[in-house]
Formats: C-alpha cells, structure tokens, sequence
C-alpha cells in the first residue's frame, strides 16, 4: 500500500545517510528497529483506529443530516401548509371596554436587564418606553447590575426622565452581581409590585421592540391558558442595526436566521417546546413563579427556565411574523464570548436536568425524545464533535494515512447538503455559504472546549462575560458604509 511504500522508501533514505556519515552499526540497527515497531504500530493501531474514527464520523454526519432534513421538512410543511401561530391560536386584539376602561387590560411588566450598557441603555429604554400599552398596565423595570458610577448615573438619569413623562418606570440595583443576569432577573421578580403583574416582557440591553409589540404577543397569553411564553424573531438586518457591517457579522446572520426559521419554528409546530432565548419575548408570570424562577447554576439561564416550566406542562409558541431588532456581536472576541456561554450552558444543563426529563410525568414520551435527542444531543453535542473531529483532525491525518479511506459521499455530499439546508434562512447570503462553512468549523473547536468545560463543570463553567455592545455608534458606521456608495445623478439643464 502507498502508506507502506512511504516508510519504506523514507527507511532507506535513512539507511543511505547512515552509511554517508559512517555512523555506527548500533545506530543504523536502532533505526531500523524503530521503523519497524512503527510500521507495526500504524498498521496494528493507528490505522484500525482512523478506520474506526471514519465510522464514527460517518454515524455522526448521519445523524446531523437527518437531523436538518427533519426540521426543514417541519418548517417547509408549516409554511406550505400555513399553519401559521395567529391561525392555530385564538390571538383577537385586546379592546378596551367602555366600563372597565384599561382594566381591561392585564398588566404587565417590562424588565430590560443590563450591565455597563453605555452605548445602548438609551435605546432600549426608550423602545420599552414607547411600547403602545395604557400607562396605568404597565410597568417597567430596569435591572441596572452595572459596577461603573457614571454609566449608573446616566441609567437612572434617563429612566427618572421618562418617569417625569408619565411612564411608571422603576430603577433597580442591588449590592453585587451574585448570579449575573439569572441572579439579576431573579432580584426583580421578588419586588412586591411583580405580583400584580400577569406577564413579563423581557429584553436585553441591544434590543428595541416596534411599539406594536405587546399589541401583538400578549393576546396569544391572555385568550391560551396554556402557553407560558410567547417568542419573537430576532432581527438584524440592512441599516436597522448591523447585520452588513462585517464578514462576521453576516456569518452570524446566517446562523441566527436558521435558528429561528427551522429551529424554533420547528420546535413550535411540533412539540410546543423550544429554547427561550433570553428575550425577545414574554412570560406568563405564574409559569415562572410555578417552576422555581430564574436559576443560576449554568450560563443558559433563559433555557433552563424554559425546560423547567416545560416539564411541568407548561406550552410556548414561537411567532415569527414578530420581530424585534437586535445587535450582533462586531468583534471576535465578544462572539466568542457568547458562544462559550452558549455551548458550555446547555452542555451544564443536559447533565443537571437529565434525569427529570426521563422522569417528568406531564410530559409526553416524543416530547422527551426531542428535548433530549434533537434538542441536546444531535443538534449541539454532536454537531459539534462533528464538526471539529472529522474536518480539523481526521481529514488531515488521512494525508498521512492514504490507506485509511473516506467515501466521498462523507467527504463531499453531506457536508455540502448541511451547508446549504443552514443556508436557507438567509436566501442573500447563500454565495457566502463556503466562508460560512469554514467559520463554523474553526468555532467548533471553541464550541467543543466549551461542551466539556460544561460537561465536566470546570473553572469556567459558570463563567459569564457580557457580550459588547456598540449600538448608535455600530449603526452609524453601518449608515456611513452604505450610503458610501450611493450616487446622487443630477439632470443637466
């Protein structure tokens, strides 16, 4: 075999240098004595061992395939099909009643959560603030953690002038970070004024919601007993916020587009069950209360409520005709951040929660399938592994090992039919799709360290990094570069 004929080949040339510089027979002897226990090595061990590795690889490529093929026939059958959230639920605007005036509103509580957001506590506040909601039914609260005086100052400034404007608007601190933004959430539910309120709306610091969106989410809670949460769409795009500032931004937008139109709407349609995503959406406030309230033993705190409330029967619905603008991380490092926190989370969470999803018993046994199967396991854990192993270590090692054969339909076919199904949610980008699949495999290394710093509760398990934001001035530079190109034509007289 060439992987045979290669050593050989290499023995002589050592051979020959050998007799070039007279060495001595003992050194000549070792030589050839470690070149042979070698070839027994590579041809006994390592070999079997790739050989086994490439299987391995080939399950898992299987099982991330069938995992795509699945949800994107799910997606494509509702929108075939329009089985749209607003058509299988009762979702009638609130009307406000001539006897009961607002009252006939429920009320509900807006908590925005937020740490040193100097570039952005303007924006999200006052997006809550313009929220279209009689006054006297809402309330909202802004959970400031951070640790800088001045950028306190500045948050409790603007949320005292939008109280002067008639919104009941309250500013809370607390004496340390214990927790991080599970301990923070958790802080503001425990204020008396919360048990009036019916449901929760939360938003992280970046996000702006339309002035629309309790009209449109809220009415799915009040007219549906059993749903617990309603989620929204994160949206990126264009001059909104910045989503075309960088390579790496419309990388992530592809990402988040998938997660959103497959993922969650698959998760949706099929078993009312799917990740919360830290925002973006509101709670019924007795479904958190009912399952414990926000926890902070992993760095996926917005998951880990949401299974919990979903083990107790509790139903979500993803809307995808809701959008909420929102940033992308700009720089490698935040993203990376980011991505620790949302690899190393679920991995934590997995391990913690395994064996009450086996045991819960308002939960159906498909719908434990899929939290523990495709939710966990094939959608992140393997996923991952895939994608580091197979492209970063064994297709490398294959150069050096040409006897240890990979089917093409390994090497080429799958991958290039994950690649494109990822590539469906943003139909703009599908040209960058090779870039896309090459930046993902480089993260999966970061991605995999974080599963098994979780998985293993290592020293930075619980770390929690908050992801940098740049806001006016990111969506300034995004104005800037696309009005650069514009080219005003004047008619001559």
């Amino acid at each position: 075999m060439q992987g045979g004929q290669a050593l050989r080949a290499a023995g002589d040339v050592v051979f020959r240098a050998c007799d070039r510089l007279s060495l001595s027979p003992t050194i000549a002897t070792v030589v050839e004595l470690l070149l042979r226990a070698w070839r027994q090595v590579r041809a006994e061990l390592v070999v079997p061992l790739l050989r086994g590795a490439v299987v391995v690889c080939m399950i898992m490529s299987v099982i991330v395939l069938a995992e795509k093929v699945f949800l994107g026939t799910v997606s494509l059958v509702v929108k075939v099909l329009r089985r749209r959230p607003e058509r299988l639920y009762r979702c009638d605007p609130i009307a406000q009643d001539d006897e009961a005036g607002s009252a006939a509103f429920p009320m509900v509580l807006v908590q925005i959560p937020m740490y040193n957001e100097k570039e952005v506590y303007q924006l999200s506040i006052g997006a809550a603030c313009r929220l279209t909601w009689p006054a006297d039914r809402l309330i909202v609260q802004v959970l400031d953690d951070s640790t800088d005086s001045i950028i306190k100052e500045l948050v409790k400034s603007e949320c005292e002038r939008w109280g002067k404007e008639g919104i009941n608007i309250k500013y809370e601190t607390r004496k340390d970070r214990a927790g991080y933004k599970a301990g923070n959430l958790k802080e503001g539910m425990r204020h008396a004024y919360v048990r009036g309120c019916e449901f929760v709306a939360m938003f992280d610091a970046d996000f702006q919601p339309a002035p629309d969106f309790l009209v449109k989410t809220v009415p799915y809670l009040v007219h549906n007993p059993s749903l617990a949460l309603v989620q929204a769409r994160w949206k990126f795009g264009c001059l909104v916020v910045n989503a075309n500032d960088c390579l790496l931004t419309r990388m992530q937008e592809m990402y988040m587009d998938y997660h959103f139109k497959v993922e969650q709407e698959a998760g949706s349609s099929l078993c009312k069950y799917f990740g919360f995503n830290g925002t973006a959406g509101v709670w019924r406030t007795q479904a958190i209360f009912d399952s414990g309230g926000w926890e902070d033993r992993t760095t996926a705190e917005d998951m880990d409520q949401a299974l919990r409330a979903s083990l107790l029967g509790w139903e979500f619905v993803y809307v995808g005709s809701i959008k909420v603008k929102s940033e992308l991380p700009s720089t490698l490092k935040a993203y990376r951040s980011q991505q620790h926190r949302w690899s190393c989370g679920p991995a934590l969470l997995l391990k913690k929660m395994f064996w009450e999803i086996i045991a819960a018993k308002k939960v159906s046994a498909f719908k434990k399938f899929y939290m523990i199967y495709d939710f966990f396991i094939a959608r992140r854990i393997v996923l991952t592994f895939y994608s580091f192993f197979f492209f970063s270590v064994l297709i490398p090692l294959n150069i050096l090992f040409p006897e240890v054969h990979i089917p093409m339909w390994v090497l080429i076919y799958v991958p290039t039919a994950i690649a494109l199904l990822n590539s469906v949610g943003t139909p703009r980008s599908i040209h960058l799709t090779i870039v896309w699949f090459l930046f993902e495999n480089v993260m999966a290394l970061h991605r995999l360290k974080a599963i098994l710093i979780g998985f293993f509760e290592a020293g930075r398990a619980n770390e929690w990094i908050v992801t940098q934001k740049l806001g006016n001035v990111q969506k300034l530079k995004s104005i800037a570069s696309a009005t650069k190109n514009i080219r005003c034509k004047v008619p001559l007289p």
